[in-house]
């Protein structure tokens, strides 16, 4: 398998989570500090703690945007020569919002790597970290 797939229902409106997807403050709230905009074509950065073969730093940029219900951007950072790519879909249900995290295109040994990595990491951000957010 070569991408991370996570789906999580939140008891919110899909206003209230896209909010947490594409406001820079809420954002990094959840996340990591950034300095995104919901513009395709901008170029921005997620940083954090750099760590042996990361420089804390994610370079992405916006591919696409359709508010409230889908985000897309790509991804690369630490050992990814190529980037990922990382697609957001929203979808309203009776219990508030279906949230979709699919993030895709690890090749290789070093992709294997960071997909595992990244795997984890964003099962606690989505089942912990961004329900505080959504809270907030």
């Amino acid at each position: 398998m070569a991408e991370i797939v996570f789906e999580v229902t939140y008891h919110h409106a899909p206003e209230r989570v896209w909010n947490a997807l594409t406001d820079s403050a809420a954002l990094a709230a959840w996340l990591m500090p950034n300095d995104f905009a919901p513009h395709v074509g901008h170029h921005f950065t997620f940083r954090t703690q750099p760590q042996l073969g990361f420089d804390g730093i994610v370079r992405c940029e916006v591919l696409e945007v359709d508010a409230p219900r889908r985000l897309v951007y790509s991804w690369q950072g630490g050992p990814l020569r190529q980037p990922t790519t990382v697609i957001w879909t929203l979808r309203a249900v009776p219990e508030g919002t279906h949230l979709r995290l699919e993030h895709a295109g690890f090749t290789g040994m070093s992709g294997a790597v960071v997909r595992r990595l990244l795997g984890r990491g964003w099962r606690g951000l989505l089942r912990q970290s961004l329900p505080g957010q959504l809270q907030a």
